[in-house]
């Protein structure tokens, strides 16, 4: 406890209440001055006097006359006489002192606390009763001996009291500062990021050791590593990475204080979500592969179904009759499905309208069922950038065009895909070429040069090792998928060089009126079937058609009838589309060969205009009791749906253009039929 400075004005009094006058004997002033003692006045415990105080109080003052009485007890403490009686009194007088109450806390250290209430009212009162009492000698009068041991007692309680608090007080004080060490990391965690790594002392914001740092990244004080790297010389390297650095790459940094975000469980965070994603995605991907591979084969699981059905009702059949002719055998397919039309009400309804093309230029139609989407010949949208022609796709799941496909540099005239389910497309156009493209991929994978325009193209159904390209001057010419060379056949026409406009496949069936498998090459002024006799070995055999006129020609390959359309002309002045019975005749003797050929069963007429080279279709009843013929009328712009057994017209679907190709196909167990126009797809669905 520090040393305080109080100056206490004690006046001498006489006890109004004690007597003046002294006993006979010394027991009575002996008790009159225990008597004394007991009724002094007590200092409070925080006033520490000590021994020397109390044995200086006793001692008389060796002032000048008039000056006051001070007697220091302590340091901090002093003790004023102002006054004394001209009498001398055995007995202990009473002091009045005048200090601060035990409640007022103490001042710190160097401070002096003044008890009186003025200085000059202290001074003033010394002066008076120092002049009245000047003749006479003053003796102060000392203690007794209970009194002074009274004092020690309470001096030294005070003195174990005050040593109690204080060391209280320096064990809260202890507690609650912080320790060297805490201190110590506090002050390293603080300054981490602002201390430069070669004299690990604080880098500044201006002069020598201003704020630097290497093509590395890594920051130093400017002086610091100036030394550095010119102590070094051309072996210099960064202090922290060991890169290679030289003077040149120290770099000033103009940053009042530099500091370093810890973002690294941010980015641990975002890298695990990138993960995540990626790993969903591929999820994604190998859900949609599936469930394609699924349609894939409850397609093919329903095609053989069907075909041993076929299978079944034609073995029935031969066991009834030895070899029926094609033509009762046409009437009896044909009536069953007239009985069947005349009682059933399903019928194609408008579905979606997607346009393809703002321009136009649309060609041609095909139908890919790996990918479940339609595929239509257009000029490429952005002719500047990407020149040519290619095909867009068109989804029937969520009805939109997807994306542009560019394949090749003229218009194209033939698309065409294979029974591998590989979504490999064939495609056959006016710049000398046709081409393999991978849907997959929206890449060309192959390209044959035949050295002229191709009108058409199609796959051998039996092999599809092998494609079909019709050229303009009447040639048909054979290629191997496996031989990127060139083409390993050539069958060249019998008759005229008139451009092949249709290409058609006939595959080998278990049929007796048709099983053989060939080619069938339709040109403007005749037809021709290729029967395939081996793989090298093509037969051909004329067909018997009109002479002029035949625009197109569509085969249905279960049923082996054949569907060809006439352009109006000068002895029948509308669009005619027949449809053919394929037939083979019986091998007479050895020296003659079978003869292919086909007869006429079902004639439908449309409109009296046909300017354009439009494709239609033949297909079986998506109720699967009949035939349905499909064509485009230009004249109405519209497509006519007829009944192949009846020969009756059963719809007219109107259309804003010409239609120019038309494609039924099925998915996920909904029949659909699309029909394209120069700018526009239309699709309807069988309801």
């Amino acid at each position: 406890m520090e040393a305080m400075e109080v100056d206490s004005p004690v006046e001498l009094q006489r006890d109004s209440s004690s007597s003046t006058e002294v006993d006979e004997d010394e027991d009575g002033d002996r008790d009159e001055g225990q008597a004394a003692a007991r009724t002094l006045l007590r200092l409070p415990a925080t006033w520490a006097f000590s021994q020397r105080a109390a044995g200086g109080a006793a001692a008389a003052p060796s002032g000048a006359p008039g000056t006051p009485m001070r007697r220091r007890l302590r340091q901090g403490l002093r003790v004023h006489y102002p006054s004394q009686t001209a009498a001398p009194s055995r007995t202990f007088p009473d002091f009045l002192l005048r200090a601060p109450a035990a409640s007022v806390s103490q001042p710190q250290s160097g401070s002096t606390t003044e008890t009186s209430e003025s200085e000059d009212e202290e001074e003033g009162e010394e002066g008076a009763a120092a002049a009245a009492v000047a003749a006479e000698p003053t003796e102060p009068v000392p203690p007794s001996a209970s009194t002074q041991h009274s004092q020690q007692q309470e001096i030294q309680n005070s003195g174990s009291a005050a040593h109690s608090d204080g060391t209280e007080a320096q064990r809260q004080e202890s507690q609650s500062a912080p320790g060297p060490a805490s201190v110590q990391s506090f002050h390293s965690e603080d300054t981490e990021g602002d201390n430069c790594t070669i004299c690990l002392e604080a880098w500044t914001t201006a002069g020598q050791h201003r704020l630097s740092a290497l093509r590395c990244g890594h920051v130093f004080g400017y002086s610091c590593i100036q030394h550095w790297v010119k102590s070094q010389g051309s072996a210099a390297r960064c202090p922290q990475c060991n890169k290679k650095a030289k003077r040149s790459d120290v770099v000033l940094l103009y940053a009042p204080k530099l500091r370093a975000v810890d973002n690294s469980e941010e980015e641990s965070l975002k890298k695990s979500l990138e993960q995540e994603q990626c790993l969903r995605r591929r999820a994604e991907l190998e859900s949609a592969e599936y469930k394609l591979k699924l349609q894939v084969v409850t397609n093919k699981y329903g095609q053989a179904q069907h075909e041993l059905q076929e299978l079944r009702a034609l073995i029935a059949q031969t066991g009834r009759s030895s070899v029926p002719s094609s033509s009762s055998s046409s009437c009896h397919v044909f009536g069953q499905s007239q009985r069947v039309d005349g009682s059933r009400t399903a019928q194609y309804s408008f579905s979606r309208a997607v346009l393809l093309s703002q321009a136009g230029g649309c060609r041609v139609l095909s139908y890919c069922e790996p990918l479940s989407c339609l595929l239509a010949s257009q000029p490429s949208p952005h002719s500047t950038l990407v020149p040519g022609c290619g095909v867009k796709k068109v989804s029937v799941v969520n009805m939109k065009a997807s994306q542009y496909v560019p394949i090749h540099n003229k218009q194209i005239r033939g698309l065409s895909f294979n029974r591998q389910n590989d979504s490999l497309l064939l495609s056959a156009a006016l710049d000398n070429t046709i081409k393999l493209t991978s849907l997959l991929t929206n890449t060309v994978v192959q390209t044959y040069n035949t050295g002229k325009p191709v009108w058409s193209c199609c796959w051998c159904l039996d092999n599809s090792n092998y494609v079909y390209a019709g050229l303009s001057n009447g040639s048909v010419l054979i290629y191997d998928t496996r031989d990127t060379s060139t083409h390993i056949q050539e069958l060249e026409p019998l008759r005229s060089r008139c451009p092949v406009a249709s290409l058609c496949y006939v595959p080998r069936a278990a049929s007796s009126s048709f099983p053989c498998g060939g080619l069938i090459a339709g040109s403007l002024e005749g037809a021709c079937f290729w029967e395939q006799v081996n793989e090298t070995t093509y037969r051909p055999h004329v067909l018997p058609l009109e002479g002029s006129g035949c625009t197109d020609i569509q085969v249905e390959t279960e049923s082996r009838h054949c569907l060809v359309t006439y352009r109006p002309g000068r002895s029948n002045p509308s669009l005619r589309c027949i449809l053919m019975a394929l037939s083979r005749a019986p091998q007479q003797d050895s020296g003659q060969l079978p003869t292919c050929s086909f007869s006429p069963v079902q004639t439908f007429t449309a409109g009296s205009s046909c300017k354009l080279l439009t494709k239609n279709a033949v297909f079986k009843s998506p109720d699967g009791s009949g035939t349905l013929v499909c064509a485009g009328d230009e004249a109405s712009n519209s497509t006519m749906v007829w009944n192949a057994g009846s020969g009756s017209l059963l719809q007219k679907l109107p259309a804003d253009l010409p239609v120019l190709d038309i494609s039924p196909l099925s998915v996920n167990g909904e029949h659909l039929l699309a029909s394209l126009t120069e700018k526009m797809l239309k699709l309807y669905k069988w309801e």
